[in-house]
């Protein structure tokens, strides 16, 4: 009588589990739903996908509100509260050519701080955190730039509290338009 043979190479237990046929392998836990546990690294995060055209479609926008609020802002102090700002009080409410330059230098900056921001959003985790600090230091040294000078005190005041509009305006507009234009793949 012959002993049943198993031929070479091939596991009496064959297609079975190798933990009921041999017992738990204490080096890999086995989970039952889920089948031997393997050690691998998990997989990285999505990276965000930020969307250019809506950062600087709201940059531009930006831009043209940062520049009428400079406007608004000189009209406001010169016109309504009679101090000379940017410009000799002989020039009327509007200033001179001073309020075209102030209102380009605003549209100049939301352009700059559009610019970081996208840069931010392509880098940098928690663009919006670090836009909003360098948007509002940078705007307290324009607000703290005129006290820096020999002019009277209330020119002072009134330069940078137009200062501190625009730079307002340039943080309050464009920080959702960081929410805006990143998205999760």
């Amino acid at each position: 009588m012959e002993t049943p043979h198993t031929p070479y190479g091939q596991d009496p237990g064959y297609g079975q589990d190798p933990h009921q046929l041999y017992g738990p392998d204490p080096a890999h836990p086995s989970y039952p739903a889920y089948g031997t546990y393997v050690d691998s690294p998990p997989p990285p995060p999505p990276q965000p996908r930020v969307d250019a055209r809506k950062i600087w479609s709201g940059g531009l926008m930006t831009a043209l509100v940062a520049a009428l609020t400079a406007v608004a802002g000189v009209l406001l102090v010169r016109g309504v509260l009679g101090v000379a700002v940017f410009a000799p009080e002989r020039d009327g409410a509007m200033g001179d050519a001073s309020t075209g330059l102030l209102a380009g230098g605003a549209a100049v900056a939301a352009l700059v701080a559009t610019l970081l921001l996208h840069l931010l959003c392509l880098g940098t985790p928690q663009p919006g955190r670090f836009f909003a600090w360098i948007v509002t230091l940078a705007t307290l040294v324009m607000v703290l730039l005129p006290f820096t000078t020999s002019v009277p005190l209330v020119t002072k005041v009134g330069t940078a509290a137009v200062y501190l509009a625009v730079g307002l305006t340039i943080g309050m507009l464009l920080t959702p338009v960081a929410r805006g234009a990143v998205r999760s793949r």
